[in-house]
């Protein structure tokens, strides 16, 4: 299933202030009292709705109005249109069985939409907030990682973290690896719906996302992107004009051959509660290019990719954060950027642009 938030309606709901109202769609009657009774465990959330199928969530949106729609990625009427639609985020669906799994994605879902629709109602609200910015080399305004601002929610910085010091400058730039988490969806269209379609250097990808819905994911990006852009595979080739985009099941580790570097699948243990794992990415990015890559954390919980995308500023390569203000969730970029692992700090909306001016050619 699939979290949407509401972005196009503006009727009145009778729903509590206070609470972020939620419409569940299911074919599944079972599925939408499990789903229902999962959600309304915290106060904060309220189910206003649910439909059969989403030509009937569509009838009652006018109505009810929510704040978060979760849907299911197959069902009749409207089988494969949550990402077409831009589906904010990604869930398992329960099974209905152990009370362990219930409760695992019961934390999950809550969790998602709390994050959701407290951003859609922000964002509701048009707040605005100023952001510190300074001219990097080619003129451009990003915000550098040394005017970043800790505030009373940072983190503490882990005692056991290397304190680094680059090693080398930063080489030309012969790949790009990207780590992102929850809004990663929304914020990847934006991103490649607007990369140059000239760049030269390959892109890998971890997107944290549940097994089953990376490929098509992929796909949908593919659409909208003038590069290519797969879920990769075992073997697949690393080279320019390429996306790849790590599955929902394995990490991904790169081998530097003679000819060509390319792609294993490592179905291992979680690294840092996650598989794929950001941070096994940005290891084998600065074991295998070094000083001759370009590293980026964005929007997403937690911390995954924070740490090793330290091992990357220290062999020289360029390191990149998305700004608090643009994410949903300042968790990983915040813990990198606390660190002192991160050289630049960039909106969403420029994100695209800072990728093609600030690697090295």
């Amino acid at each position: 299933m699939y979290l949407w938030k509401n972005s196009r309606l503006t009727k009145e709901a009778p729903v509590s202030v206070n609470k972020i109202s939620v419409l569940v769609i299911d074919d599944s009657a079972l599925m939408r009292n499990l789903i229902s009774r999962l959600i309304e465990r915290d106060s904060s959330l309220e189910v206003i709705g649910t439909a059969m199928n989403g030509r009937f969530g569509l009838v009652k949106l006018p109505r009810l109005n929510p704040d978060v729609i979760v849907l299911d990625l197959e069902m009749p009427e409207m089988n494969g249109e949550a990402l077409a639609l831009g589906a904010s985020d990604f869930i398992t669906k329960p099974s209905g069985g152990e009370s362990d799994e219930l409760n695992h994605i019961g934390n999950q879902l809550v969790q998602l939409l709390t994050v959701y629709g407290n951003n859609y109602r922000r964002n509701k609200g048009n707040s605005t907030v100023e952001s510190l910015a300074v001219l990097t080399n080619n003129g451009r305004v990003y915000e550098k990682a040394s005017n970043a601002i800790r505030t009373e929610n940072s983190y503490p910085q882990n005692q056991d973290w290397d304190k680094i010091k680059p090693l080398r400058k930063a080489g030309i730039t012969e790949i790009i690896a990207i780590g992102i988490s929850t809004g990663g969806p929304n914020a990847l269209r934006k991103v490649f719906a607007q990369l140059d379609p000239n760049l030269k250097q390959p892109i890998l990808v971890v997107q944290h996302m549940p097994a089953g819905f990376t490929k098509e994911f992929a796909a949908s990006l593919n659409r909208i992107c003038p590069l290519e852009v797969k879920e990769a595979e075992e073997g697949d080739i690393i080279k320019p004009g390429r996306i790849l985009i790590a599955p929902g099941d394995a990490h991904i580790e790169i081998e530097k051959k003679s000819l060509a570097s390319i792609i294993h699948l490592k179905d291992s243990d979680l690294v840092n509660g996650h598989k794929p794992s950001a941070g096994v990415l940005f290891n084998s990015i600065a074991k295998n290019y070094g000083h001759n890559s370009m590293a980026v954390i964005m929007t997403g919980m937690g911390k995954d990719g924070a740490r090793e995308i330290g091992e990357i500023y220290r062999e020289g390569g360029i390191t990149i954060a998305q700004d608090q203000q643009s994410c949903i969730v300042y968790g990983m970029p915040r813990v990198a950027v606390e660190h002192n692992y991160i050289q630049h700090i960039v909106p969403l909306e420029d994100m695209a642009e800072a990728l093609c001016t600030l690697l090295i050619e």
